[in-house]
């Protein structure tokens, strides 16, 4: 995997290892986007990493080191994606969740895993 920080090379080093990780995929050229208006103009948001977990959960799960107005419009924007593909059935149940350090993502995945 090509990495664009050492967090997230240390988060797909957990993913390898965690007993609750069923498989993985860092969201690089899947074509996995949510759109989200951001002053006025469309843009898109393309989360780091989909994460399937043993208990049939798609976790979506985005690292940040810090967060932003922009950042928040993201994840609402994401969060009304996951509302609707849930609601209507058929593709598993999908959560999101942002890791704002490192240590955050174990807890979010054992969390998640529930």
């Amino acid at each position: 995997m090509v990495v664009d920080s050492t967090w997230e090379q240390y988060t797909a080093d957990l993913l390898e290892k965690h007993d609750k990780v069923q498989a993985w995929a860092k969201n690089d050229h899947l074509g996995f986007q949510v759109h989200y208006l951001w002053r006025g103009s469309k843009r898109r948001f393309v989360p780091d990493f989909l994460i399937r977990l043993r208990n049939g959960k798609i976790l979506i799960l985005e690292i940040k080191g810090q967060d932003s107005p922009q950042n928040r419009a993201k994840r609402e924007a994401l969060g009304l994606w996951i509302r609707a593909v849930n609601q209507a059935g058929g593709f598993g149940e999908w959560v999101a969740r942002t890791a704002f350090e490192p240590a955050q993502v174990h807890d979010i995945i054992s969390d998640v895993a529930k």
